[in-house]
């Protein structure tokens, strides 16, 4: 089944949205701006979404679903450990290098969600942030799950946090990304003794 000319226009509202959102903050992004950016009117946007929170939440739900996806395309693709976590990195700094403003959106913005929606992401964060933990148990058995799961939000937060500050170029930037996410999980065998 093809896709339908409607769900390229969402896809085309979300990417602005992402771009406003991140430059302006959520509050700072109104219906008009996004209208105006994907040519359309403001009232035009209500067509696709029931409004700026709709999007909002579309658009992190969305990025914790390829996330979690992505964890799991590269965890059952390596039977071993080491190989799985290299894969696990290498995904995390691709996603994070193509994904900057996603990135600046959810950790800025998770907080305008419904309830209910900040509930789906933290529940697939969960989710991916337990494939790591589980990578990391299988390298180095003497590690606590609340250790290994320590050591997979440090590398998230040093991968996530560099996209804007590097003045490398891409393939630098993922190689010095890799290296150094890679050391940092592989420093809590080293905590844990």
């Amino acid at each position: 089944m093809g896709r339908r000319m409607g769900d390229d226009r969402r896809e085309e509202i979300i990417g602005e949205a992402a771009h406003l959102f991140a430059r302006n903050g959520f509050h700072g992004t109104s219906m008009d701006d996004l209208g105006t950016a994907v040519g359309m009117s403001g009232p035009g946007l209500y067509r696709h979404f029931s409004g700026k929170e709709a999007i909002l939440s579309a658009m992190l739900i969305d990025i914790s679903e390829r996330l979690l996806s992505g964890g799991r395309q590269r965890v059952s693709a390596h039977d071993d450990p080491q190989e799985r976590l290299a894969a696990l990195v290498a995904f995390h700094v691709e996603f994070a290098l193509d994904n900057p403003e996603l990135i600046d959106v959810q950790a800025r913005d998770l907080d305008a969600m419904t309830p209910d929606d900040q509930r789906t992401v933290r529940r697939l964060q969960s989710q991916y942030v337990a494939l790591w933990v589980a990578t990391i148990e299988q390298i180095w058995p003497e590690v606590s799950a609340e250790m290994g799961r320590a050591a997979a939000h440090a590398a998230f937060g040093l991968i996530n946090s560099t996209p804007y500050s590097a003045r490398l170029t891409r393939p630098d930037m993922a190689r010095l990304l890799q290296r150094m996410a890679t050391a940092s999980v592989t420093a809590v065998a080293e905590a844990s003794s």
